[in-house]
């Protein structure tokens, strides 16, 4: 059997921080059959700052019990056509941010879509997992420490 000693050991469920959006304490779930990481995000607004594309956005970060939201701003990476996987397509926002998870901190692309029904309100998926350069073993829950608060890495901010 291989072993690959670079590599980071995540469960299915992780605790995580978006520093740069001011946001700690997120238990994301990881998704190895989503390419595309994506964030519960409402009232999503583009705008432009010295000619730079952004997006205003409430960050849904709480449960479906409690509720928490901050209001953030990123720059707009792209917009893309996601298709999921009960076949619907929708085009969302993508930004770029910090991703916090045990003691590694690095840059992923987010789409910014209503997750409102969904049990977790951050979606990790493949591309943000080869980027980390992280495995998943499905037999764990929350094997790294939660993330060490504040760090950041990109020019994104959370607006209070």
């Amino acid at each position: 059997m291989k072993t690959f000693d670079h590599l980071t050991v995540v469960g299915l469920r992780e605790w995580v921080a978006l520093p740069d959006l001011g946001v700690a304490g997120l238990r994301a779930k990881i998704d190895t059959g989503a390419s595309t990481s994506s964030l519960h995000a409402t009232e999503i607004e583009p705008f432009v700052r010295d000619g730079v594309e952004w997006v205003r956005f409430n960050a849904h970060l709480g449960t479906l019990v409690q509720l928490r939201h901050r209001r953030c701003e990123a720059p707009l990476v792209a917009i893309k056509t996601i298709k999921s996987s009960n076949g619907h397509t929708q085009v969302r926002y993508v930004i770029r941010t910090g991703l916090a998870l045990g003691d590694r901190v690095w840059s992923v692309e987010f789409t910014l879509a209503c997750r409102k029904s969904m049990r977790y309100r951050l979606l990790l998926g493949s591309k943000a997992l080869i980027d980390g350069q992280l495995v998943v073993n499905p037999a764990f829950k929350y094997v790294q420490d939660k993330p060490v608060f504040p760090v950041t890495t990109t020019s994104a901010t959370g607006v209070a």
